[in-house]
């Protein structure tokens, strides 16, 4: 069955610029790009190190701000539009919620490697492994 509702997370990496031209090129339905905003005291931030500020808070949203400029403009090139919303929260939750919530079908995402442990994680990436675990949706994994 064909999807009706892709979401793309995006992060600002090379495979997560791959996973949207992927979609774009694979799927005619609608399409959501999704960026999500880490909080500066979450585990994964840099808020274990530095005291959570509003210019770094102001960095991160610019940050988001450009991501989701430059999705719509590679799907402009590629003659689609997509839909965009950026959350705050931990991505793995963000991003699993995001679908539960907004009848998303299919999630397209990229892996990312280098997190030492377990093999899925080595192979995919945290993010990835935990979505892959958690999803209520098909997810497709762009390496």
């Amino acid at each position: 069955m064909l999807p009706s509702h892709v979401l793309v997370p995006l992060d600002g990496s090379p495979l997560a610029d791959e996973a949207l031209q992927h979609a774009l090129a694979a799927f005619d339905c609608r399409v959501t790009v999704l960026n999500i905003v880490t909080p500066l005291d979450a585990g994964m931030s840099e808020g274990g190190i530095l005291e959570p500020d509003e210019s770094r808070q102001a960095d991160a949203r610019e940050r988001a701000d450009q991501l989701i400029k430059t999705a719509k403009a590679e799907a402009a090139a590629a003659d689609r539009s997509v839909e965009t919303t950026v959350e705050t929260g931990d991505p793995a939750s963000a991003i699993v919620d995001y679908a539960e919530q907004h009848t998303v079908d299919h999630i397209v995402m990229g892996g990312h490697g280098g997190e030492r442990g377990e093999l899925a994680r080595r192979l995919l990436g945290t993010v990835a492994t935990a979505v892959l675990g958690e999803a209520p949706v098909t997810v497709t994994v762009v390496r």
